[in-house]
């Protein structure tokens, strides 16, 4: 932790943090300058195929975060239960002293789920963001300082991909969802200082991704496709790391970008404008 970064004396509220893109985005904020408060279900949910994260996995992010100096606090909760969450996010606070960075990344892909993967992605991945940025809110507004909060999309709320599952549709419609939470609450914060965008990711390597399901998942769509899909990038790189949006992050919820609010941030070596 940086006594003079850039995010000193802030703290962020961080969901998925167990693993992946939330464990990159805690620790980069966190050696940006910033105290973090951690949350993650570390629980599995039945329709998603590949194994979620553990209370071990958060663990390890509490231990990497304060690796670099900074405090955290983590807690499990599930961001589908609104009120769980706000509890989760007031010990954060009541330990911390305030709420500066919200980064609603918790996030699922039950692809070839059928019906209970709609349900379970749509609630997930679009009503948890929204229960994320509603807990956040009363203290941010209160504090009268401003603040960030980035909304972790995908490439897939951008664009039209992902095969007719459902629980593929799920994904993708809840990407798309993710946009239109993003820039009404751009502008119904903007009077409090409040800047809103979403970050738009194409294939992280993460655990959610880098999986034997997932990996048979696309080539399913490839050979169901009519047409020839490309499921690559236009830069010449598999996939990105995860560092790479958690830079993104970084740089959203800094004062370099704060003029920066209802924007749809691509970070997918142009997957999106290949398209």
């Amino acid at each position: 932790m940086s006594a003079d970064g850039p995010l000193a004396g802030k703290v962020a509220f961080i969901t998925g943090a167990a693993r992946g893109q939330g464990r990159a985005e805690a620790v980069r904020l966190a050696a940006d300058g910033a105290d973090i408060i951690a949350v993650d279900l570390c629980d599995q949910i039945a329709s998603v195929p590949y194994p979620m994260a553990t209370p071990d996995d958060l663990a390890a992010t509490v231990k990497l975060v304060e690796d670099t100096g900074a405090r955290i606090v983590a807690q499990q909760a599930d961001v589908r239960d609104e009120a769980a969450l706000g509890t989760a996010l007031n010990a954060g606070v009541a330990e911390l002293g305030r709420l500066d960075i919200v980064v609603a990344n918790a996030g699922i892909a039950p692809m070839l789920s059928g019906a209970d993967g709609w349900r379970d992605v749509v609630d997930v991945n679009l009503t948890g963001v929204h229960h994320t940025v509603e807990v956040a809110m009363p203290t941010m507004v209160e504090q009268g300082e401003g603040g960030s909060i980035v909304l972790i999309s995908s490439a897939a709320g951008l664009i039209g991909i992902g095969g007719g599952d459902r629980g593929s549709l799920g994904y993708t419609a809840a990407k798309h969802g993710v946009v239109g939470l993003m820039r009404a609450y751009a502008n119904h914060l903007a009077p409090h200082s409040i800047r809103v965008n979403s970050i738009h990711p194409t294939g992280v390597d993460t655990p959610m991704i880098n999986n034997e399901f997932i990996r048979g998942w696309l080539e399913r769509v490839a050979e169901e496709s009519d047409a020839p899909v490309d499921m690559g990038n236009a830069l010449p790189v598999q996939v990105l790391q995860v560092e790479d949006i958690a830079n993104a992050v970084a740089w959203l919820v800094s004062d370099q970008a704060r003029y920066v609010t209802g924007v749809t941030l691509p970070v997918d070596a142009g997957f999106v404008n290949k398209r």
